[in-house]
């Protein structure tokens, strides 16, 4: 019993060692330790990790930055960056003359997609290049154009769903986000689908959404398990029914509305992606497996993201009733109703569009990072060469809300957008909400 004792005793300081020699490594010796930040961190990830299980991640970032400056260490192998010229170094073609290549898309950190079958997001460059082309013509200035119908039909009837509960009752409350959520489902089921998921008619999440919120969080959680090759193992058995649940029937919605879409065959009046996808040549589509994964894809990055930012503008506009007041100077000045409102009219507006990117600072639908990893030969971020195999970021919030880059961060003011001699010291060219490079959104428009 006694030499079992000892052996368990000497097995328990051996783990102890170890972990402690790596952490000692990691700290001191890693080639990242001549980076700041807070020693914990470059020990281990699981401090990280907690912060984003309980969602104060962004918090974190925003305290390291401004405690540590604009490049950060964050793990023992990864880096965060604030300054404007990350933008062109982490995600654009780089500064000419430096050393190293440009980051690739950290694959750790992108979720397979359930039928393994790569989507737009996390598909290899040829494979996204073959991709985009297709979808491109979607998102240009015709098809939008052509779109704007469908759009107004459904912000119209958001509107009307607003009057008629004033109508019969002054004091109705209104959930706007919720309703923000129906009106952007509602574009994209039938902008993608040429099929209407009636949210707003039915005041309800449709099935499909509400497993589509779930899988979002089931893929929070699969990319933090990634990192524990052990528990990535096991996950499939540990992990809730209801959650794994929830992403297959995400999958198979998405798989099912493909389905019914493709039956349809070309629509005459051209305008839902399909349309566009099916005009391809035989052979230069997509095959019928990425068509289900890009759905998926589709349905989460057009959705969500529009209705949080303009969740968050509402909020921003109530909070500041002169901002609200010079707002609606501005359109009542140049629309006599609501008929006379185009996309392109309304883009032309300075004031709306100033409010609309400070809504985009402040309150940016992707507030974190956007991970990439640097390639065999390293990279210069910055101009500090950063050496391969490393995970490199710009987490969107805590750049926009520096004292570095914007005077008075934390305040909604639109006319620094505007001209304003204030705010001449602002680094402007940090808010790229959309990304930049090969891979920016294809809804930027």
């Amino acid at each position: 019993m006694a030499s079992f004792l000892s052996l368990f005793g000497a097995l328990i300081a051996l783990v102890i060692f170890r972990f402690v020699a790596v952490a000692v490594y990691r700290i001191y010796f890693h080639p990242l330790s001549k980076y700041p930040g807070p020693k914990l961190l470059a020990a281990s990830r699981i401090p990280t990790h907690i912060a984003v299980a309980n969602g104060s991640r962004d918090k974190l970032y925003q305290y390291l930055h401004r405690k540590y400056g604009p490049i950060v260490r964050v793990a023992y192998n990864e880096l965060s960056f604030i300054d404007p010229s990350a933008w062109k170094d982490i995600h654009g073609h780089g500064t000419k003359g430096t050393a190293g290549s440009l980051p690739y898309k950290d694959p750790i950190r992108y979720t397979e997609s359930l039928n393994g079958v790569p989507s737009l997001i996390n598909a290899p460059d040829d494979v996204h290049t073959r991709q985009r082309k297709i979808f491109s013509p979607a998102f240009s200035d015709r098809a939008l154009k052509q779109q704007e119908p469908l759009f107004l039909k459904y912000i119209n009837q958001l509107v009307s769903v607003l009057k008629k509960g004033i109508q019969e009752n002054p004091e109705t409350k209104f959930d706007l986000v919720r309703l923000f959520n129906f009106t952007t489902f509602d574009v994209m089921g039938d902008l993608t689908f040429g099929e209407p998921l009636h949210m707003l008619d039915n005041a309800e999440y449709d099935p499909w959404v509400s497993s589509i919120f779930g899988a979002l969080k089931v893929s929070s959680i699969m990319a933090l398990m990634r990192f524990y090759p052990l528990l990535w193992k096991l996950f499939p058995m540990i992990a809730p029914a209801s959650l794994t649940k929830k992403r297959m029937n995400h999958n198979k919605y998405s798989t099912t509305r493909v389905t019914k879409r493709l039956e349809k065959g070309r629509d005459s009046q051209g305008v839902d992606l399909w349309d566009m996808v099916l005009s391809q040549k035989e052979g230069k589509g997509l095959t019928r497996p990425e068509m289900d994964s890009n759905a998926s894809v589709f349905m989460i990055a057009g959705t969500e993201t529009t209705a949080t930012l303009v969740s968050g503008l509402t909020y921003l506009l109530l909070r500041n009733p002169e901002c609200m007041a010079k707002l609606s100077q501005e359109i009542r000045n140049e629309f006599e109703s609501t008929d006379d409102m185009t996309m392109e009219r309304l883009a032309a507006l300075p004031y709306f569009a100033a409010c609309i990117k400070e809504a985009f600072r402040i309150y940016p639908p992707v507030p974190l990072t956007l991970p990439r990893r640097t390639p065999a030969d390293g990279t210069t971020i910055c101009g500090e060469f950063v050496p391969p195999g490393i995970t490199v970021g710009i987490p969107q919030h805590a750049m926009y809300m520096s004292e570095r880059n914007f005077k008075r961060p934390t305040e909604f003011l639109p006319q620094r957008w505007l001209g304003d001699p204030e705010f001449d010291s602002d680094e402007k060219a940090c808010l790229q909400p959309f990304s930049i490079g090969s891979r920016d959104c294809l809804g930027k428009k």
